[in-house]
């Protein structure tokens, strides 16, 4: 975990809610010179600030709505940092909780030099980091929508269907397997949807890839050269990592991605484990379904994949091919590398 840990004359911490923030700004001394609840507007946010702006930071708990906080403070050139909420809790656990006390709290971390950081992504990118995201939410929805389709051919015991209905052009005459009318009107609701949001899903992917191949189009090659990594799984990888220099270690970057367990220990016993929500979920799904691509029509791979069921299970083994994988892809990026299968074996 990385804290914040600059000096600065003035301190401002902002609880942040849609229409109104309640701002709380500390001198080095800590002494309370604003503690004030204002709507969020950019205008008289900066009017309040003005009076400090020569040398003041400015720190929010990572909610969804500081977006436009963070570009309009880089816009005017004022330092803005972003808290990791799930490690903020000492904001959340007094007696009393109000917005007054927790934009205080928040100054007073900063102040403190115990600020844990998360990463505030840059605004240019942003947008098409949130479409990656917006496109697997859509994926999902497809599939409940196919399940449904698939649950209600069995609830009347007709024949499977003689195609994957994953595929647009195999949806064809799937409503007529059923006779009631209203049953055939639910399933052909169902398979409008998917078709729609078949085309959607289409679409976004084709323009984040033309995106991708303008911005960094090397390094989208470079992961589609890991055998299971396609477009989908490339893109996110890209997108959601960044900048693979924020992570000055493999460690730092195999527990970010949740590729990794962290143990609790107290008095030298071993509690188990903890963190399993702190990192970041899309990468823990990205690395997972290269890991179960990375293994078909793989002969070496599944012969190392076979050595480690022996010794750890099916669901240890694949988890341990995922870090290895992680591990690989940062290394690939460190250097701007391909990647190389007899290197990867080699070191397994």
């Amino acid at each position: 975990m990385r804290f914040y840990t600059k000096s600065h004359q003035y301190y401002c911490g902002i609880d942040l809610h849609t229409k109104t923030m309640y701002v709380c700004i500390l001198d080095s001394d800590a002494n309370i010179l604003i503690h004030k609840n204002i709507p969020t507007h950019g205008k008289t946010f900066l009017k309040l600030l003005s009076p400090y702006r020569n040398d003041i930071v400015v720190g929010v708990e990572c909610m969804f709505s500081w977006y436009w906080l963070a570009d309009l403070c880089a816009k005017e050139g004022i330092e803005f940092i972003l808290g990791h909420a799930l490690y903020m809790r000492c904001i959340h656990g007094g007696k009393t909780k109000n917005d007054k006390k927790d934009s205080e709290k928040i100054a007073r971390i900063m102040r403190g030099g115990d600020f844990p950081l998360a990463y505030a992504y840059p605004a240019e990118l942003r947008p098409i980091r949130d479409l990656m995201r917006r496109r697997a939410h859509l994926v999902r929805i497809k599939s409940e929508i196919q399940s449904h389709i698939s649950i209600t051919n069995y609830q009347y015991n007709l024949t499977p269907f003689e195609k994957n209905i994953v595929h647009k052009g195999n949806r064809e005459g799937i409503a007529d397997h059923f006779q009631n009318p209203s049953v055939r009107l639910n399933v052909e609701t169902d398979i409008a949807v998917m078709d729609h949001i078949h085309d959607q899903i289409n679409r976004l992917e084709n323009y984040i890839i033309k995106h991708a191949k303008h911005y960094d189009g090397r390094m989208l090659y470079r992961l589609k050269t890991v055998p299971g990594i396609g477009d989908v799984l490339a893109l996110t990888i890209m997108y959601e990592v960044l900048s693979i220099d924020r992570f000055p270690t493999v460690q730092t970057f195999c527990s970010y991605s949740r590729l990794v367990k962290c143990s609790k220990e107290s008095a030298g016993k071993k509690l188990g484990t903890s963190g399993s929500r702190i990192g970041n979920g899309h990468l823990k799904w990205a690395f997972s379904e290269a890991a179960a691509l990375f293994i078909r029509g793989n002969d070496p791979a599944k012969k190392y994949l076979d050595k480690l069921t022996k010794k750890f299970g099916k669901g240890k083994a694949l988890s341990i091919l995922a870090h290895k994988l992680g591990r690989a892809v940062y290394f690939m990026m460190k250097r701007n590398d391909v990647f190389d299968m007899n290197y990867f074996f080699r070191t397994a």
